[in-house]
Parts: structure tokens; C-alpha cells; sequence
């Protein structure tokens, strides 16, 4: 997380909710030879009190679970991509690098494998509703014995969460026609690295 206090807002909602609607980060935890690290999507409870994940069985962080749970960071990334200084139309401006990340920390761990079908049901349904109006695919569209093969492959995880951090860099130590000039060549800019996306939010201000 930024050091800087400006770009750490104390808003558990608002970092809460980012991390809910993103709902894919990179879940890390320390293993006997040195960091473990698993890409998943996961599905945040209202409250932002557990995540639910599954792993494929075989990683090495799945493995690492066998022995019991283990603190463990899910950090979930934004929009993010690099500001030209002459985008702020000031002069002694330096490069830098805007974006947006939520730290989940807490306690993973396996559970049982009895939960998965659950679990499996719940997120696709959570993603499947942002394609509205396509209607929902379900897992009983597969064939029984496919599903119960490819769930022998994973297993379901939960991260109990207890703290959350968000840094939202986003040029807001910058005076507002600052900012938004920023904004403008950053969603005019072919970079590539989701700036339109970082363009709207540092628009809006965010703090």
C-alpha cells in the first residue's frame, strides 16, 4: 500500500465494494520455500467477512493448505497505467503511475469438499448476471459425470478476512484543472493499460 495518507482512503465500504465487484485478485500466503501465489476469482460475502475461492488441487498453495490454514494476502488490482508529466500542463512534474489496489488479509483455509458444487453455483450465477440480458448459463447444462471430474480437480478455499487497505492513487494531491487535464490525455492516450477506466475515476475525484 501507498504510504502516502492521500491515497489511503479510511473507507472500508468503498474498498470493500471495489474488491466485490472486481472479483478476481492474487491470492498469496508464505510456503516452507518462500512465497505462494494462486490468480483466482473469488466471491466477497456483504458483510466483506470471507471470500470463497476455489484451487486447482494441484498448486502448490492448495497443497500448502493440507497442514491447516495459513495467513494469507488477497490483493486486488484496478485500472492502472502511467501518467506523462506533460499531461498536467504544469511545469516540475515527474512520471508517474496511477491506479487503484485493495489488500485483503486474513486467514485461508480448505473446506469441505461438500461445499464446492455451492460455491461453483454461486459465483458463475454472480457473473453471469453482469451479461444480462443473456440468458444465465448453469452448470446443468454439463453432464453429471464432466462436472464431478472436473471437481475432483479443485478444491474450495475461504479467506477470513481481518483487515482491509486500498490505495487509490489518482492524481488527487494535484489541484482539481490538474487532475483533470491529466484525466483527459490519460483516456485520450493509445497506452493500452486501461486508461479510460483510470480517466473516469480520476474525474470523479476520488479520494
Amino acid at each position: 500500500m501507498h504510504p502516502n495518507p492521500a491515497f489511503r482512503p479510511d473507507d472500508r465500504t468503498r474498498n470493500l465494494a471495489f474488491a466485490r465487484d472486481r472479483a478476481f485478485g492474487l491470492l498469496t500466503a508464505n510456503g516452507p520455500d518462500g512465497p505462494l501465489a494462486s490468480h483466482v476469482p473469488f466471491a466477497l460475502d456483504e458483510a466483506g467477512a470471507q471470500a470463497g475461492m476455489h484451487l486447482v488441487r494441484s498448486t502448490p498453495l492448495a497443497r500448502a493448505l493440507r497442514d491447516g490454514p495459513v495467513p494469507a494476502l488477497l490483493a486486488v488490482s484496478g485500472p492502472d497505467g502511467y501518467l506523462s508529466p506533460d499531461w498536467y500542463g504544469v511545469a516540475d512534474q515527474v512520471p508517474t503511475w496511477n491506479y487503484v489496489a485493495v489488500h485483503l488479509r486474513g486467514t485461508l483455509e480448505l473446506r469441505p469438499e461438500a461445499e464446492m458444487r455451492t460455491l461453483l453455483d454461486a459465483q458463475s450465477a454472480a457473473f453471469e448476471a453482469r451479461l444480462a440480458p443473456k440468458r444465465p448459463w448453469t452448470m446443468d447444462k454439463m453432464p453429471e459425470a464432466l462436472v464431478h471430474k472436473l471437481m475432483r480437480q479443485i478444491v474450495p478455499c475461504r479467506l477470513t478476512v481481518a483487515s482491509v487497505e486500498g490505495t487509490w492513487k489518482l492524481s488527487q494531491n494535484k489541484p482539481d484543472g490538474v487532475r483533470l487535464r491529466a484525466a483527459d490525455a490519460a483516456a485520450a492516450s493509445t497506452f493500452g493499460m486501461e486508461l479510460d477506466a483510470l480517466a473516469a475515476l480520476m474525474r470523479a475525484g476520488q479520494a
